[in-house]
């Protein structure tokens, strides 16, 4: 058990990014106590009042009803006489200083770091989830400490974090505490990037990214059958929030954990690569990162690297201009190519940069844009 106070002054606790494919580094916090005196609850800010003191959740798009005394899905959010609580704001179960590389983000301020922090709860439920020990979990049943969105942003620039990453878990679920935090954080110079699913509806989203400084979406697959079947989900409300992130003109990048034999046919591949292309654009980045078996899929094995390789194929035969593949260090996919010149921009081994010949926001070589946020 450790106080508070120790454990922000002796060190970060961290787990990897929400089911990217890196390998997990889980490391709980201890807090003194989880009492609502604590951790008190604050009204949510998307839901509606029904008849019989019953709600309905207006932030994801399962759209929960709920009855009083009862939560929602994601368990993170409560009922109480007619009025909906999140029991999450400011109780935080994981956080550390992360590249900002690890995200993934690779477009977005190479080489800084980022203060990442999560609460427990998820609005799906991913069988290959490399966080389930938070994710899949009650905010009762996760040792917590409370961080206030002011002291979020004091120990991100304490430890020279540009960027606050809302990550590990769900975000969403947490969207007060991290909408709190990211407008205090805008005004003290500080960024804030969302490490979501997508599960979101489309008026909070566009709310969100006002505050909000880049996005980076959890790409499951593209089929239904693997949303409903795998994640306890849909493809449709994901596709909507991504062509809402292209509206919103917010800097966002696209993950998709390959898992073998579920979501890595080259039918798939393409369609996906010519939905991305038409409604989103080549510029956005797409990175294909290998699958570890852990929580409820374990009979498969690790995505080989062929299979990484043949997804960036095909994106690039789509016209994407900036596919990556992920967890495998050291693979020449790992770097940023110009898309004029075909030469490395960036050059990468895991998180670790490099090289970076970029000359603000054109190749060093020749002059071509590439997109993203530089500086």
């Amino acid at each position: 058990m450790i106080t508070r106070r120790g454990f922000l002054k002796s060190g970060i606790a961290g787990t990897c990014a929400l089911c990217t494919g890196y390998g997990p580094f889980v490391s709980a916090i201890s807090a003194s106590g989880s009492s609502e005196e604590e951790f008190p609850a604050k009204e949510a800010m998307y839901y509606k009042k029904l008849p019989e003191a019953r709600v309905e959740c207006e932030l994801c798009p399962r759209g929960c009803k709920v009855a009083d005394l009862e939560r929602g899905y994601c368990g993170v959010r409560e009922n109480r006489d007619g009025i909906y609580y999140t029991l999450v704001h400011s109780r935080v179960c994981s956080l550390n200083a992360d590249p900002i590389e690890k995200k993934p983000l690779f477009h977005y301020l190479p080489g800084t770091k980022a203060y990442s922090i999560a609460t427990a709860g998820c609005n799906i439920e991913c069988k290959f989830c490399q966080n389930w020990q938070i994710s899949q979990f009650r905010p009762e049943q996760i040792d917590s400490i409370k961080i206030t969105p002011e002291e979020v942003v004091k120990f991100s620039k304490e430890r020279k974090c540009d960027t606050i990453a809302y990550t590990y878990s769900e975000p969403v679920v947490f969207y007060e505490y991290m909408y709190d935090t990211a407008r205090r954080a805008k005004l003290e110079g500080v960024g804030s990037v969302m490490i979501s699913n997508g599960y979101i509806k489309r008026e909070p989203l566009i709310e969100l990214c006002k505050e909000l400084s880049a996005v980076k979406i959890d790409f499951k697959a593209f089929t239904e059958k693997f949303y409903k079947e795998t994640c306890s989900g849909e493809l449709k409300p994901v596709l909507e929030t991504l062509t809402t992130l292209k509206e919103t003109g917010i800097w966002f990048e696209v993950v998709m954990l390959m898992v073998p034999t579920l979501n890595d046919s080259e039918k798939e591949l393409r369609d996906m690569c010519k939905w991305i292309n038409k409604n989103l654009g080549p510029d956005v980045p797409i990175h294909f990162t290998r699958f570890h078996p852990t929580y409820k899929i374990k009979n498969l094995p690790p995505t080989p690297a062929k299979t990484l390789e043949m997804a960036r194929d095909i994106a690039l035969e789509a016209g994407l201009n900036f596919p990556y593949t992920g967890n495998v260090p050291g693979h020449p996919g790992e770097s940023t190519y110009c898309p004029g010149c075909k030469k490395a921009v960036i050059k990468r081994v895991g998180f670790t940069i490099l090289e970076n010949t970029l000359k603000g926001n054109e190749c060093g070589n020749c002059e071509h844009p590439i997109p993203g946020l530089w500086h």
